[in-house]
């Protein structure tokens, strides 16, 4: 049989290739969106934006689950094929034989990979400096200010005029970082993971280190995933897999990546109030030892609680 011939007309599981599957959480702004970009210099790799197999998984399950008709005439191992075809139907357009599914509820959702979808999770989770994090935010609001034509204001403003909350850049950080905040459900799905007992699922890419030394930090990731390494460059960087993020987020310019490899964000002395700085410290729960130690304490803002964790956030990332 001549496999390659076949390619051209059939998908890899046709051709009894079976594709692998990982998968990014992590932090909002800690450079996932430039990690996928260059993780997909590997012709092997594919990694896109955030995507909603998770909450797919997740929303057919719970239907399963409520269906009277399902629980009159039950067939658990046909819902259980259902969801676990989920992941390979969405990337069946996908070439490539490693998928890396973008969603940062999966470090709260590991039984999900693991269950339904067969195999041990490997979750690579970029995160950052917490005063960090909030700076490229407000630096990011500012620079996109709503303007006459716009489709919509962006998402945290939106969440602050719903709720009645005047705006400004305090109030933004609370919300950001709070429960129902892009970053608050980020760290609460780290910390539900972690105290599930899956932190060795997890593989922690620090922001600076993928900015200050990327071949060592690409490194240990293809380690993680065990891997065959691959030579990456860092001096034309390129998301090919674009969002519209004006639609989606109000902002122009949330997934956007620098074709070199460097930060050029603002210090956060210079751009959050010291209220805010205070509040920061402490909440980099992936650095602590051991790990499970100073959860029910880092929240300053953070109230953690499984019921909170969404299945879907919204995205980010830039190399900002």
């Amino acid at each position: 049989m001549n496999l390659q011939f076949l390619s051209q007309f059939m998908s890899p599981e046709e051709l009894g290739i079976k594709k692998t599957y990982y998968f990014m959480a992590g932090l909002p702004r800690s450079g996932s969106t430039l990690l996928s970009s260059i993780l997909n210099q590997n012709p092997k790799f594919y990694s896109g934006p955030s995507s909603p197999v998770l909450s797919t998984m997740f929303s057919v399950e719970n239907h399963l689950q409520n269906d009277e008709l399902f629980h009159g005439y039950p067939k658990p191992q046909q819902a259980h094929l259902i969801i676990s075809s989920i992941i390979s139907m969405f990337y069946s357009d996908i070439e490539q034989q490693v998928i890396i599914d973008k969603n940062r509820a999966w470090t709260a959702r590991v039984p999900y990979i693991e269950g339904y979808i067969g195999q041990k999770a490997k979750i690579i989770c970029p995160v950052r400096d917490i005063e960090e994090i909030l700076t490229s935010m407000i630096t990011m609001i500012r620079r996109n200010p709503y303007r006459e034509g716009n489709p919509r204001i962006n998402f945290i403003d939106e969440q602050l005029v719903k709720l009645n909350i005047p705006i400004n850049d305090d109030t933004r950080c609370e919300y950001i970082a709070g429960p129902d905040g892009i970053l608050g459900q980020s760290i609460n799905a780290i910390v539900e993971g972690i105290n599930q007992g899956f932190f060795d699922r997890f593989h922690f890419v620090e922001y600076q280190d993928l900015v200050n030394k990327p071949k060592q930090t690409l490194k240990k990731l293809y380690e993680f995933l065990e891997e065959e390494p691959y030579e990456h460059t860092f001096d034309n960087i390129v998301n090919h897999n674009r969002e519209n993020d004006m639609t989606t987020y109000g902002l122009n310019d949330m997934h956007e990546v620098r074709p070199e490899l460097k930060s050029t964000s603002a210090d956060p002395i210079a751009v959050l109030s010291p209220y805010v700085l205070d509040k920061c410290k402490g909440m980099d729960i992936w650095r602590q030892t051991p790990y499970t130690q100073g959860i029910s304490n880092i929240p300053k803002y953070i109230t953690t609680k499984t019921n909170q964790i969404k299945i879907v956030a919204p995205e980010e990332n830039t190399n900002a």
